[in-house]
């Protein structure tokens, strides 16, 4: 047909290849990293023990068991994708904070409490799952929360593009939170937050956004009451051309992965003179949606894995100018959007306790896959699989 707009086609064709390469690949992967296969797309993951706590597009909060895949608790309520969750600890009992596309945040109890009417009682316990509070809380999707636990302080940001203060020590009273601040600053939604407190009134805060855009925040607590939370600018960041998808922030440095293809490290402390440059970035084929800086967990090792499209890759950036490229395992059939340390621990038969790290990685093909952190670092010359942990016997 002379004239005709020939676009769809062309999308349509190349969606096809890309559909039927994936169908190869997730036959080709479907053992790989003994897979959970869960519900709903993980977009945020806690790890606790052997336990995983999942944020899903399917509008829910899951806890799932690392060794069985079994789901533990179930949290519902959310009328859109759970986007994020933090948690905080009062006189010993866990809270659950979580922001979703609904545009709220919601305060859930966690405790598992026994009955002591019930006539099985000790043996029958309840899992309490009560939802405290839910909070208004953007304009637009909730995309990010992190918590200042010592300062009760709850800090979220939105596709409104507008970060949000929470005050959190009236948390378990089943009100709506109290906002007590608020940066408007941005031009693009925010995407990545870091925050760590300073004093016992000030918290310095990084905002990142989908523009790549970083800014430095220094937060006080005004002495009035009530007490508000007001921001001072200290710097700006602008190496990524496009958004920022993770952020890992040390002292003195700070780890960042952008849609950009690259992976960069930027000194913190202001450059000696204007010749100065940062380390070299760590270019990709595609864009990188997760990090896992080694150097800043309790492992403390000088090594990097990055996610980019379905591939986790390994680099020892023990010399960050001359990172090296350590291995790469074609680990999901579909993209992977979240890398976690996981501690694991098991009781062998001796009765002994063995601690070993491993790396949990998240993916839009709805599973979480398990990679033990020897292998990766020490990749044979062919690339084969972690055995499967072995499962519980119930």
């Amino acid at each position: 047909m002379s004239g005709a707009d020939t676009s769809k086609f062309l999308v349509s064709e190349a969606q096809l290849v890309t559909d039927e390469a994936r169908r190869r690949k997730a036959e080709e992967t479907k053992d790989l990293g003994d897979p959970l296969k869960l519900k709903g797309v993980p977009l945020d993951i806690k790890i606790f023990g052997n336990d995983a706590w999942i944020a899903e597009n399917s509008h829910k909060i899951r806890k799932v068991d690392l060794e069985t895949g079994d789901t533990l608790q179930l949290y519902s309520g959310h009328g859109g994708p759970v986007t994020a969750i933090e948690f905080v600890n009062y006189d010993g009992k866990q809270i659950l904070i979580s922001g979703s596309w609904d545009k709220t945040i919601r305060i859930w109890n966690t405790e598992v409490v026994c009955d002591p009417g019930s006539l099985e009682w000790p043996l029958i316990v309840i899992k309490d799952k009560t939802l405290i509070s839910t909070t208004e809380a953007h304009s637009d999707f909730v995309k990010t929360l992190v918590v200042v636990p010592s300062l009760d302080l709850l800090i979220s940001g939105g596709s409104d593009k507008i970060v949000r203060l929470w005050d959190l020590t009236s948390a378990r009273d089943g009100k709506p939170l109290t906002n007590v601040g608020s940066i408007a600053s941005h031009t693009r939604p925010i995407e990545c937050l870091h925050a760590a407190a300073n004093s016992d009134s000030t918290v310095l805060l990084y905002t990142a956004d989908t523009m790549g855009i970083i800014r430095v925040w220094e937060l006080r607590k005004t002495e009035a009451e009530p007490s508000h939370w007001r921001s001072t600018l200290k710097r700006e960041f602008t190496h990524h051309r496009t958004g920022v998808n993770d952020i890992h922030v040390a002292p003195e440095y700070m780890w960042t992965a952008s849609t950009d293809e690259s992976v960069q490290m930027i000194p913190l402390a202001e450059p000696a003179d204007s010749k100065t440059k940062p380390p070299p970035a760590i270019t990709h084929p595609t864009g990188v949606r997760a990090i896992l800086p080694l150097a800043l967990t309790d492992i403390a090792e000088p090594y990097l894995f990055t996610a980019a499209g379905d591939v986790i890759r390994t680099y020892d950036v023990s010399s960050p100018n001359e990172p090296e490229l350590v291995g790469q395992v074609d680990a999901h059939w579909h993209n992977v959007t979240l890398l976690r340390l996981w501690i694991r621990r098991t009781v062998g038969k001796d009765g002994k306790t063995r601690v070993e790290p491993w790396i949990v990685s998240a993916s839009l093909d709805n599973t979480l896959r398990k990679w033990r952190l020897s292998e990766l670092l020490h990749p044979p010359t062919k690339a084969t699989l972690a055995p499967k942990p072995k499962k519980r016997q119930n």
